[in-house]
């Protein structure tokens, strides 16, 4: 039963939530970059931090001493109790991660006999040692002679000249897999070794007999064996290949990686892939001063957050993520100088709107127009359909903003972005797929059987459509009619795909927020916008569930165990800003701005904001790979408590029950 507006309510509502959104639209104002975008920093696992002192020593560069001072304090502190390191905020150890740290601070110097250091090799040990490592961490023990390269599966280069048609051509698996997967192909082709430091202390076998890999949970058993049978049949193979051939696909692979390497963003757009490429380069003894080693090189180190005591690697920049959500935020505040600086950054972002180049996407959309956006400053290669839905519904509200103030002063509207909305609808369009969702980069990206591989033990290899980007998709479409319940065949499919994905406890997976709680959101704002009735049993069931997992605080968290294959639900964990705010968004677009447990969320987002106007949040709410790798994403704390507290205002003030916005 929704609450009544008590009078404590009323008081939050008219003197705390008021003086809680002046600050924190301030805090983003205060942080708007002069050229008008926003950007923060995009942090992850301690991982990227280790491979960047990897790749220094694996190229042999004199170490930066204070540098790698400053690296291995930051490891040090996020090292756990327990000895080894997390893939998230408050997880359990992770193999990966721990090793890869642990020879990290060995090549920086650390002593086996270290204190830190005999504690993260127990907690390794306990947890089966470096051999239960997955093929990424394998591959960088390869490298350094740690473990012989025969214990990584195959990754044949020759696939690089397989013909579309294929059902195993690189068009097949998604843009961060193939752009990491083809310098891999290279690197196990050539097999180099440059012995630096050694860590057998963290085997329980001798580092020479690791045994293969077993399957994951995710993995069929009988597809599993046909491809470790596949793999056995390369091995037999591989001496008797042709050298010419070896040699073609070698060339065919690196022009691919060239081709894609550009200024400013390395390969991909992120530091895994440059960091790939700037191994095969190095491998292949291209020049230090060859522009694709450098480009790939430099972005390598722009990447570095150096502070005074400690440093750290991003996976990439996230400007126009940021600079879009913060935009929207600010446009739900309703006040002049918020709005004008919202257009600042929509106006910077017209100018990134990818419109020449045809990426990978058009492998599958050969006719079809760019016109979507990327993730980072650049990524021409890879623009990014939750970016483009998301920019495309905020220029659409800056717009009718513009068009209710002009026809009030003097009855001439204009439509400043109209181009760009139109020119980026045609491409989402476009990039839905045939099961009616849509993926964040392919656009038809769907042959499950491909996660059976030996080296996809984790179930990342594809980009096959979503809950959580299928219904900004939805949304998005709804933004851009008068009549939003008049939906259209596309956005039927996507509704029906929506609906299809709703989880048996009322929930929705969120491959892009850690995860029920932002799929929720997601899917929630997609069918408020197409107009379905508040009270329809499939928007009443998402909302007891959220109801259901609101922490005795008031707030909502949950933690990256929820992607866990043996799990199936929520994951709790500590209330934060972010999450909280998207729990809050999804309630209200499910019309439940009166209920009490929405008036609790408010409040704990007013009491959890920090005195200069912004939230703190340490744990991780952002997902690249599931099981794999989180990211925290350092302004979603900034920009989604802002925007769910002006809207649970605005609902307030308007005595408004359903959301009149597509988001």
């Amino acid at each position: 039963m929704a609450g009544v507006l008590t009078e404590t309510h009323q008081t939050l509502f008219d003197d705390d939530i008021g003086t809680s959104i002046k600050r924190a639209t301030s805090t983003l104002l205060e942080s708007q970059k002069d050229e008008g975008h926003w950007v923060y920093e995009l942090e992850a696992d301690v991982t990227l931090t280790a491979q960047y002192v990897m790749l220094v020593h694996f190229l042999g560069e004199p170490p930066n001493i204070l540098l790698e001072q400053k690296i291995s304090r930051y490891l040090r502190r996020l090292q756990q109790e327990q000895g080894g390191w997390p893939l998230y905020t408050g997880g359990p150890l992770n193999i990966n991660t721990s090793v890869q740290a642990y020879l990290a601070l060995r090549l920086i110097g650390d002593p086996p006999s270290a204190e830190h250091m005999t504690h993260a090799r127990s907690a390794i040990l306990r947890a089966g040692g470096a051999e239960a490592s997955n093929v990424f961490t394998r591959v960088l023990l390869a490298l350094f002679g740690v473990i012989p390269w025969d214990v990584i599966p195959m990754i044949p280069v020759e696939a690089i000249l397989l013909p579309q048609w294929f059902p195993f051509h690189v068009s097949n698996i998604s843009f961060w897999a193939r752009t990491a997967l083809v310098p891999l192909m290279i690197l196990r082709a050539e097999q180099p070794v440059r012995p630096v430091v050694g860590i057998k202390e963290l085997f329980h076998c001798k580092p020479e007999e690791v045994g293969p890999l077993l399957p994951s949970l995710h993995q069929s058993a009988a597809w599993f064996s046909f491809f470790q049978a596949f793999d056995k049949a390369l091995r037999l193979v591989e001496p008797i290949k042709p050298a010419w051939l070896k040699r073609h696909a070698v060339d065919k692979a690196v022009q691919f990686v060239d081709e894609r390497v550009e200024t400013d963003i390395g390969l991909g757009g992120a530091f895994i892939m440059t960091m790939n490429a700037v191994i095969m380069y190095d491998v292949l003894k291209r020049p230090r001063d060859d522009p694709k080693f450098t480009i790939a090189r430099d972005y390598i180190e722009h990447l570095l957050v150096v502070r005074e005591d400690e440093a750290y690697c991003q996976l990439c920049d996230s400007p126009v993520w940021d600079t879009v959500l913060a935009a929207y935020a600010l446009l739900e505040t309703g006040e002049p100088d918020a709005e004008v600086a919202a257009r600042r950054g929509l106006d910077w972002l017209r100018s990134k709107q990818i419109t020449e180049v045809r990426g990978d996407w058009a492998w599958h959309r050969p006719q079809l127009r760019p016109g979507g956006w990327a993730f980072q400053y650049e990524n021409p290669y890879y623009p990014d359909v939750d970016d483009t839905a998301v920019v495309v519904v905020a220029m659409q509200r800056a717009d009718r903003l513009n068009e209710k103030r002009t026809s009030h002063e003097d009855g001439a509207s204009t439509s400043s972005y109209s181009e760009c909305i139109s020119r980026a609808t045609e491409w989402v369009l476009g990039m839905q797929t045939s099961l009616g969702g849509w993926g964040a980069f392919e656009p038809e990206n769907t042959n499950s059987f491909l996660e059976n591989v030996p080296f996809t033990e984790y179930g990342a290899l594809l980009d096959a459509p979503t809950s959580d980007v299928t219904g900004r998709c939805i949304s998005m479409l709804a933004a851009l009619t008068s009549h939003p319940h008049d939906v259209t065949e596309a956005q039927q499919r996507a509704i029906d795909f929506l609906l299809a994905e709703q989880e048996p406890d009322g929930s929705w997976y969120g491959r892009w927020g850690v995860n029920y709680t932002h799929g929720t959101w997601s899917a929630l704002g997609a069918l408020n916008a197409v107009g379905f009735p508040l009270d329809d049993e499939r928007i009443r069931r998402a909302v007891g569930w959220l109801l259901r997992v609101q922490n005795e605080d008031g707030g909502w968290g949950e933690d990256g165990g929820s992607y866990a294959l043996d799990h199936c639900c929520h994951e709790w964990a500590p209330s934060t800003p972010t999450q909280t705010s998207w729990a809050l968004l999804g309630l209200m677009a499910a019309g439940e701005g009166d209920h009490s447990a929405v008036a609790r969320g408010v409040r704990w987002l007013v009491g959890a904001q920090r005195e200069g106007g912004a939230w703190e949040e340490e744990a991780i709410t952002g997902t690249a790979f599931p099981r794999m790798f989180y990211l925290r994403y350092h302004g979603y704390p900034s920009y989604f408590p802002l925007w769910a507290l002006a809207r649970y205002r605005n609902l307030k003030r308007d005595g408004l029950k359903r959301v009149e916005l597509a988001l």
